[in-house]
């Protein structure tokens, strides 16, 4: 059984364009993941630098003015009543 021309060619012809369509496809979907994933890495990287502002920040005690005050005055007498120191 011989097939003719005609059958051959349409054969190769269908073959043809079943390539260039998974390969289309195999790029589009190659495409998409790539921008996804760099979409995905810059969020990523903008959500690290919130938590290493925010919540990575060292933790200090907050200091009541008023004491901050009286240790102040308490500073200015010291140095007024103290002895000076002979060299």
């Amino acid at each position: 059984m011989t097939k003719s021309t005609f059958t051959k060619r349409k054969a190769q012809i269908k073959s043809s364009r079943y390539y260039l369509f998974w390969g289309v496809a195999t790029i589009a979907v190659m495409a998409g993941q790539i921008y996804v994933g760099t979409g995905y890495r810059n969020m990523s990287k903008s959500l690290d630098r919130l938590i290493d502002a925010y919540v990575n920040r060292p933790r200090i005690m907050p200091v009541d003015k008023h004491l901050q005050h009286h240790e102040k005055l308490e500073d200015e007498l010291r140095s007024q009543y103290q002895m000076p120191i002979i060299k």
